[in-house]
């Protein structure tokens, strides 16, 4: 008698196709929301008086969030389940979001942050252990290609709701929180095609940082580069002397760049030495963010810059997320995923908080400068790792 094929040994079942579409589905939802929130709420503490230090510092509280929750993250989903857990922090998420409209203190949108951040990063982490979890190990990078794409989509959605209805007034946190109500409905609808969790994750999730360093390094220097410049690039254009219109617009663009750019290197990831495509992407990422300041004063040449830039260095989450799920499998991969996570985490507490001390030190420019310098510092930790022959 033959015996069901289970999503590890078929690459095309159902279980597997529905997981990894629910697991896309929902934090694509999601990164709408958040690619939403993080210019909207940056113009917005900007239109109420506050600095770029503390618009930096207000955002950075996203990075504490993340370093506080992300380490139970493998643990609940355990005792959970993490296609429940994804589910119950999708609802605290939708229920935090129009909050921001709603309280006025700067001291709350700090608890805020930590709420709506908090839920956003397990999602992150539950969604992409689901979907690494269940890639066929020789089209890995496809698929997550083909996941970093849809979620680009949803990136840059996000600032173009922001530009077609502006700042002002309930409209913009009204759309958020119904984007994030979306989200939960495809988690429903898989909540028996998650891949099990049968043992508890062995030791601390802290471990795995310094096992695969090129990815987890990778999540960081990303996580550096999309919280800050997702935060400040709309009021970077602002400081140029554009308008707010078009200023969204840059935020689009770089989100944008991600949607043409993530499966062609997803699938360079399935044929290359990762740690060689990584340096690649991090040495190209370097030189087009110091492109930006030349090209500032000519509009379509400035935003075309801006894509390829955003669809280049996205290419470190994307690959180092692959290399991650080739190196590791089962609960370690649920927490070494966590740890990809976490240290994404730690680049958002970095980068807000750089960039907005830069910008006010240096003027518009320093966020160039921050996100520079955080891309050729990995550049140089790849040439190290490839030099010694290491793996991770």
């Amino acid at each position: 008698m033959s015996t069901p094929s289970t999503p590890a040994e078929d690459p095309v079942s159902r279980t597997r196709v529905l997981g990894i579409a629910a697991a896309i589905s929902a934090i694509t939802a999601v990164g709408t929301a958040l690619s939403l929130g993080l210019p909207l709420l940056a113009i917005v503490l900007e239109g109420r008086g506050f600095s770029s230090s503390a618009i930096g510092w207000n955002t950075a509280m996203a990075g504490i969030a993340a370093l506080a929750v992300t380490p139970f993250a493998p643990g609940l989903a355990h005792r959970i389940g993490a296609a429940r857990l994804l589910f119950l922090v999708l609802v605290v998420a939708t229920l935090t979001f129009p909050l921001f409209y709603l309280v006025e203190s700067y001291a709350g949108w700090f608890v805020l942050r930590f709420l709506f951040h908090g839920c956003t990063v397990v999602a992150f982490v539950l969604s992409e252990f689901w979907i690494n979890a269940l890639a066929p190990a020789g089209r890995r990078g496809l698929v997550m290609g083909i996941y970093s794409t849809v979620l680009a989509v949803g990136f840059a959605v996000g600032p173009a709701i922001l530009g077609l209805v502006g700042s002002a007034g309930p409209a913009p946190f009204v759309i958020g929180t119904f984007v994030l109500a979306v989200a939960t409905l495809p988690v429903l609808l898989a909540l028996k095609a998650n891949p099990p969790m049968e043992k508890r994750p062995r030791g601390s999730i802290l471990g795995f940082v310094t096992l695969v360093p090129m990815a987890t390094f990778a999540a960081l220097v990303m996580g550096a580069n999309e919280s800050g410049v997702m935060s400040f690039i709309a009021i970077y254009g602002l400081k140029l002397g554009y308008v707010e219109a078009t200023a969204a617009l840059f935020v689009s663009a770089f989100a944008l760049g991600n949607v043409v750019s993530q499966v062609p290197l997803g699938l360079l990831a399935d044929r290359v030495d990762r740690r060689r495509l990584l340096f690649a992407i991090a040495a190209s990422s370097t030189v087009l963010a110091l492109l930006i300041p030349v090209v500032a004063g000519w509009p379509p040449l400035l935003l075309a810059v801006v894509a390829m830039w955003g669809g280049v260095v996205a290419g470190l989450y994307t690959v180092g997320l692959t290399h991650l799920g080739a190196r590791l499998s089962g609960t370690d991969l649920a927490s070494a995923n966590a740890a990809f996570v976490l240290m994404y985490a730690v680049g958002m507490l970095i980068g807000p908080a750089a960039m907005g001390a830069s910008m006010d030190a240096f003027g518009p420019h320093g966020m160039i400068a921050v996100s520079a310098a955080l891309t050729f510092a990995y550049a140089l930790l790849a040439i190290g790792r490839i030099a010694s022959g290491a793996r991770g």
